[in-house]
């Protein structure tokens, strides 16, 4: 199991240097941009091509391709012709998708934000949209490949690449500032260039691999109509997904700035989710295939208890943080320039909602590949159409009395509702999708300690006032802050038995 734990750090190592990035990349456009209506335009627009490619790349096709991939790796029969022929069939599919979302886009922005409708923030999503959307194109085929290095055993390579288009991203807005171009239409273009280079990155690293896709005309063969079947319903769970997405964002578009408020707590609650949770899920699936296609069950109970377990240890006391401290961590990390105490206010509000949720997105992707590891999409999206119909009724239905922050409210509970309908659907699956007495014993612990952490996090919090009410010194006080609570949550972890020395040094290694 150190292998797998091994693997899913360095994958998360990646994200949480990608992420941090990416966090870089949000600073520099809400001092820029703020939550105005250039923001607002470019965050729909950008939204776009990057709900699609979770939809059919990271989303269906990786979960059905991923496990039929691995178990023809594990028999050796067959896997190099299913990858070419499944990488032709998305690309062909992808340059078609391409043109008519292109020729769409009014329609496409409508649907996405129609409160955008008959102002000015309308045109220019629009036409930062048919620029940005052809990302979709080069990001879904990254991620396919991706997928083959996941199976393969190779994480680095693919959780590397996101850290390049945040970097090409802050030097274009930088190149922008000081050439004097428009932030957003500099954004907009600056989108599919990030695109070609993610692909022509992991295109190498496929090739050191031994996969070099060769275009052909796409043939309906046995697996490739096995993949299409698998594929159908977990197109459905994506796609209740970005419904849930559309949602939020309908909610949000009538008033000005919501939609950035939302973008900007999300990637603050995406540093743990994708350090953790994408990492999880990712590295889970392909060995839960493997150890299943070889009859391991006794190994995939194990795979599944101590990937939950070690996500656990760490999400937890990142989303008790979220909560407590997210109106100084907004305040020191977003408000500058065009971004005032308004808008960290709203934004700090939708991150400690986030927050309460993010247990709950963590174990869906530790919960999910026990159903996609047999192949079993179906039941999963039965269960995202229940959350779906839950998060519509949530949002809409809390809009009036709470405003926008009706959407993260109902993300959050929706989710804890998917988690139940998971843990209850996998009840049936035997043993190995059944909590270990370890996990039980491990999980109060954790809980614990994390509330313990949480109760250090406030009193410092009111003794570091001062200084974070400095301009000056609140980066310093945040730090000090965040260090107090690190501080606090190891000694209750080592205290309590939540860890032993030994799953730190698993973390030291990787470093």
């Amino acid at each position: 199991m150190s292998r797998m734990i091994r693997s899913i750090v360095t994958l998360g190592g990646w994200t949480l240097v990608s992420r941090g990035a990416g966090l870089v990349r949000e600073l520099m456009m809400a001092a820029y941009l703020g939550a105005g209506p250039v923001a607002d335009a470019f965050n729909v627009a950008f939204s776009l091509p990057n709900m699609f490619r979770r939809f059919f790349a990271e989303g269906a096709l990786n979960q059905a391709f991923v496990p039929l991939y691995s178990k023809k790796l594990q028999r050796r029969v067959g896997a190099e012709d299913f990858a070419q022929n499944a990488f032709s069939g998305l690309t062909a599919f992808l340059i078609l998708f391409t043109l008519i979302g292109t020729l769409a886009m009014p329609l496409l922005v409508w649907a996405m934000a129609a409160g955008f409708a008959g102002d000015a923030r309308f045109d220019m999503a629009v036409d930062f949209g048919r620029v940005t959307f052809v990302y979709i194109a080069f990001i879904s085929l990254f991620a396919f490949l991706a997928g083959i290095l996941n199976a393969h055993g190779h994480f680095a390579e693919a959780g590397a690449v996101p850290v390049l288009m945040n970097l090409v991203f802050i030097a274009a807005i930088l190149v922008a500032d000081r050439q004097g171009w428009d932030i957003g239409t500099t954004l907009a273009w600056t989108t599919p260039i990030t695109g070609i280079a993610q692909l022509a990155w992991t295109l190498y690293a496929a090739r050191r691999i031994g996969f070099v896709p060769r275009l052909r005309w796409p043939q309906l063969t046995p697996d490739f109509r096995r993949l299409m079947v698998n594929m159908g319903p977990a197109l459905l769970v994506g796609g209740v997904v970005q419904i849930n997405l559309l949602v939020s964002r309908q909610v949000a578009s009538g008033t000005e700035g919501a939609i950035s408020w939302l973008v900007y707590a999300d990637r603050l609650y995406q540093l743990p989710l994708g350090v953790v949770a994408i990492a999880v899920g990712t590295v889970l699936l392909p060995e839960l295939s493997r150890r299943l296609q070889a009859g391991d069950s006794a190994g995939g109970r194990e795979a599944f208890n101590r990937g939950t377990e070690f996500a656990l240890f760490l999400t937890l006391p990142a989303a008790v943080a979220l909560v407590i401290i997210a109106l100084p961590i907004t305040e020191v990390l977003y408000q500058r320039g065009a971004f005032g105490a308004e808008d960290t206010a709203a934004t700090a509000l939708a991150l400690a909602i986030y927050g309460l949720g993010l247990p709950a997105f963590v174990l869906q992707k530790a919960l999910q590949p026990l159903f996609f590891a047999r192949e079993d999409t179906r039941r999963p999206f039965r269960y995202a159409l229940w959350s779906m119909v839950l998060n519509a009724a949530l949002a809409f239905g809390l809009m009036p009395w709470i405003g926008f922050s009706a959407a993260a409210w109902a993300t959050t509970l929706s989710a804890w509702v998917m988690v139940a309908q998971l843990w209850w659907g996998a009840r049936a699956m035997g043993e190995e999708a059944r909590f270990d007495a370890r996990f039980l014993s491990r999980l109060w612990r954790i809980a614990l300690a994390s509330a313990l952490m949480g109760a250090a996090l406030w009193g410092g919090w009111g003794l570091l006032q001062p200084m974070l009410d400095q301009r000056a010194y609140r980066i310093i006080g945040l730090m000090i802050l965040i260090a107090i609570g690190f501080i606090a949550y190891v000694l209750a972890a080592l205290a309590l038995r939540a860890a032993r020395p030994s799953d730190f040094k698993i973390l030291r290694r990787q470093r």
